[in-house]
């Protein structure tokens, strides 16, 4: 059963340098049609991110299908190239560290847990790959591929020579955490990786992810569309929209007290465990833009409850609404023009 855990500590205010600092990343996805197959368009996917990773904490991403949250992980782990923007990860001494380099410190777990296995190696093999490929020996290899499997719960002489097919869909996923975990990485990227299990495995393997984080000192960026869970396993959150954020925040702030219209409608789309309190209004209307043509000035206006003619004029900035609290919302900006925004102070929006 999961179980509510407790929000780390809020990182002090001596901390400088963050773990990792995104500024700017970008990435359009060219479209290519005709005869001559020229670019047509673009899939603006991920559109001018930016954000901060602390030592230690757990950053959650949210927001809906298309958002941009997967894209976004695979450009910090360089399986696709930016085409702007740059991340710097805490001591490795420049800007956008080469993909090799930033594998050794940053690795990633998936979401489907048997497509990212090979069928022909065993777990073993698997596992011992990367840790070859990076220059151990066999030896040393194999001791660290059953040092990694026993941290995940898998005794290594029952599971270590088995292939994929022979396992489960939670001990597969446990063997994806081990392969991340076996070259010592500092933060762990879990892009839907509890989200194909069983609620019952899905709860054992978020535990276990939350006591690896305590025992090795990991930090987690952690993608899902399950907004309990998130709230559960993460110290801040991060929502985005149309490749954009919009709203980032400590999770107690953005659960109890959302500034941006599109994150309370986030949050409101939430199924009630009691089934009197059945939602019979949709908490959000209408379909998300097309990435292609986003509208101009703030993206979420065309769905917006409280849109105005400012909204279509200019685009919000991220700014400052509260202590470790930023959202890009005209409405929470004193100042803006906006007829709910107040004048010395962030307007409830």
């Amino acid at each position: 059963m999961l179980t509510k855990l407790r929000p780390m500590p809020a990182q002090p205010d001596a901390i400088v340098q963050p773990l990792l600092r995104v500024d700017g990343l970008r990435k359009h996805f060219p479209i290519r049609g005709g005869l001559l197959g020229r670019v047509q368009g673009h899939v603006k996917a991920v559109d001018g991110v930016s954000f901060e990773v602390h030592d230690g904490e757990t950053l959650g991403i949210v927001g809906e299908s298309g958002c941009g949250k997967s894209t976004l992980a695979r450009l910090l782990i360089r399986l696709i190239e930016p085409d702007s923007g740059n991340f710097v990860l805490e001591g490795s001494g420049s800007d956008n560290p080469s993909a090799r380099a930033l594998r050794r410190r940053v690795q990633m777990v998936f979401q489907d847990s048997y497509a990212t296995l090979n069928p022909r190696l065993t777990i073993e093999d698997s596992i011992a790959f990367g840790l070859k490929a990076n220059g151990s020996g066999r030896t040393e290899a194999k001791r660290r591929v059953h040092e990694v499997l026993d941290m995940v719960g898998l005794l290594p002489a029952m599971f270590a020579e088995r292939y994929p097919h022979e396992l489960s869909g939670g001990q597969r996923q446990r063997v994806n955490i081990a392969r991340a975990l076996a070259l010592g990485p500092r933060l762990l990227i879990l892009d839907e990786a509890v989200s194909a299990l069983d609620k019952s495995v899905e709860a054992q393997v978020l535990n276990q992810l939350q006591g690896l984080k305590r025992r090795l000192g990991l930090t987690y960026i952690f993608i899902s569309h399950d907004l309990n869970v998130v709230q559960y396993v993460s110290d801040r959150v991060l929502v985005m929209y149309l490749g954009k954020a919009i709203e980032v925040g400590p999770v107690g702030r953005i659960y109890e007290a959302p500034l941006h219209p599109y994150t309370r409608g986030l949050l409101s789309s939430r199924l009630p465990m009691d089934p009197r309190r059945r939602v019979s209004i949709a908490p959000l209307s209408g379909d998300p833009p097309n990435p292609i043509d986003p509208p101009s000035g703030c993206r979420f206006r065309t769905r917006c409850p409280i849109a105005e003619t400012l909204c279509a004029e200019r685009e919000p900035q991220l700014a400052r609404a509260a202590d470790g609290h930023v959202v890009a919302c005209h409405a929470c900006q004193p100042g803006s023009g906006h007829s709910l925004a107040r004048v010395k102070e962030a307007a409830p929006c």
